[in-house]
């Protein structure tokens, strides 16, 4: 098991805003060494702050441009590998218009646009945006590379240590929080069990105890600081490996391939699992499935055994949403939009955080190969997008719509 990111979180519009950035950066450091020093690889550490359109609301494009690469630059020379400037908010659209000059002028700052979220509910709006933004941030890198900094968001909640989805939450102290890689460990735990209760209790024992170890290291380091825990996310995050990789864990439960009936009770299994492990929770704490960063995921969408609508109906019973898709180059918004917008409904109606990080390759067409040469990537199959543009009120830049969480009778 490996920690994917220690990643803080702070306001960088606070009167001391530099000396608490100091303060993270060396925290940060002494967290990523003692971790190594009892057996934890930490592969990166990260930064994220308040939603960019709080930090310094009356800035026009310009002035924020010129903020967005000061705040890069102080990033890493604070020692930290990747920012996230939080998300687009529902409540400012001109927000959304933004992203892709900022990322076009970045090369290591995530950004986010919120679909959804409890307050204003589902917004085409917003929908339409984020969408434009996929489209637009495709022509900006080779391969269409630019969208891995940008998802869109439903229902996600401040201080999530996976990106693109963190972000901080303005009034609260400065925070760090833990995203882990254990794939293997799911991996382990299956493979040396007889049976389904003790694929569950060895997996259950085994994230529990590096849990405990991990609260003792962190609670010590931060015994005296005025910087907050908010927790683990125990989503298991593959790496490009079968000896990492999640799909490979849920076809080992006796699904072959994955992507056939059967799938989808792997990621009910697995994720329930995960739902009952005691540690302090932030983010998601599910399956993830990031096809590109899954070697047996990717591996299954060159099979064409696996869809993007079953990733979405995984995504009912699991973790994080659609991460890394590619699809076809000549996708348009309208086809983006009707998939966003399962996305969004689908996090609304069962009361869960979701992202949809998609990656529309330039001169690719669906059932092409990808070619990207980046180490957490594993190279898959093009997927198409089964949608046409939505009309009548799907398509109507002013609804709101708020969809309540089904009710569940007791019997």
């Amino acid at each position: 098991m490996k920690i994917r990111s220690i990643t803080s979180f702070y306001d960088p519009g606070t009167l001391k805003a530099d000396y608490t950035l100091e303060i993270l950066s060396a925290l940060a450091k002494e967290c990523k060494q003692t971790c190594s020093a009892n057996g934890y690889e930490v592969q990166t550490v990260r930064l994220a702050t308040i939603p960019f359109s709080l930090i310094k609301p009356d800035e026009n494009t310009d002035q924020l441009i010129s903020l967005t690469k000061a705040m890069e630059i102080k990033a890493k020379m604070n020692g930290f590998d990747y920012l996230s400037l939080g998300p687009a908010l529902i409540g400012q659209p001109a927000s959304y218009e933004l992203i892709p000059d900022l990322i076009s002028e970045t090369d290591a700052t995530f950004f986010s646009g919120v679909i959804a979220d409890q307050r204003n509910g589902v917004s085409i709006k917003a929908i339409q945006q984020c969408a434009k933004i996929i489209t637009q941030n495709a022509g900006l890198e080779e391969n269409g590379f630019a969208n891995l900094r940008f998802s869109a968001l439903a229902n996600v909640k401040p201080f999530g240590p996976f990106f693109p989805g963190s972000y901080h939450q303005p009034g609260q102290p400065p925070a760090i929080s833990i995203a882990i890689e254990g794939a293997d460990e799911v991996i382990l735990a299956f493979s040396s069990a007889k049976n389904l209760l003790e694929a569950r209790k060895i997996l259950l024992e085994n994230l529990e105890h590096h849990a405990n170890q991990l609260g003792l290291i962190f609670s010590e380091l931060l015994a005296d600081q005025k910087v907050v825990l908010q927790g683990f996310d125990f989503s298991v995050a593959p790496f490009p490996e079968d000896d990492y990789s999640l799909g490979a864990a849920m076809e080992s439960l006796g699904v072959s391939p994955l992507g056939k009936h059967g799938s989808l009770a792997a990621a009910a299994f697995l994720t329930d699992t995960l739902d009952r492990g005691n540690w302090a929770r932030c983010g998601f704490n599910g399956l993830m499935l990031p096809l590109l960063e899954d070697s047996r995921l990717s591996q299954r969408s060159i099979d064409q055994t696996l869809t993007i609508k079953d990733l979405l109906m995984y995504s009912a019973v699991c973790g994080t949403g659609l991460d890394t898709i590619p699809i076809p180059g000549s996708t348009t918004c309208e086809q983006i939009e009707a998939l966003l917008l399962d996305i969004a409904a689908l996090s609304a109606r069962l009361k869960k955080p979701l992202t949809a990080r998609l990656m529309p390759i330039p001169g690719k067409e669906a059932g092409e190969l990808t070619n990207f040469n980046f180490e957490f990537f594993s190279n898959g199959r093009v997927m198409a997008i089964d949608a046409n543009a939505l009309t009548g009120f799907f398509n109507d830049v002013n609804e709101v719509f708020k969809l309540r969480p089904r009710q569940i009778e007791t019997i």
